[in-house]
C-alpha cells in the first residue's frame, strides 16, 4: 500500500479516536483496536489489539495492502 499523508493521518485519528481498523496483511483480513505507532528498523510499525482475541498484534505498515477505519 502506498502510505499517502491522508491515510497516515486516518490511522492516526483512528488511534486517538479509540475506533477499529480493518485491514488485509498477507492475504489475511483482520480487525486491530489500533494503541500507537512505533518507529522500528526503518519501518513504522502498528500496534494494538485483535478484537477477536484481545491478542496483542504488531503490523508493520509495509505489510498493509489496505485498510479502513471502522465506525
Amino acid at each position: 500500500m502506498n502510505w499517502t499523508p491522508d491515510a497516515l493521518d486516518r490511522l492516526e485519528r483512528a488511534i486517538d479516536d479509540g475506533s477499529r481498523v480493518r485491514m488485509r496483511r498477507l492475504g489475511a483480513e483482520l480487525v486491530v483496536l489500533p494503541d500507537r505507532l512505533r518507529h522500528d528498523y526503518g519501518g513504522e510499525i502498528l500496534v494494538g489489539r485483535h478484537v477477536g482475541t484481545g491478542d496483542r498484534v504488531e503490523v508493520p505498515l509495509d505489510e498493509v495492502e489496505w485498510f479502513t477505519v471502522v465506525e
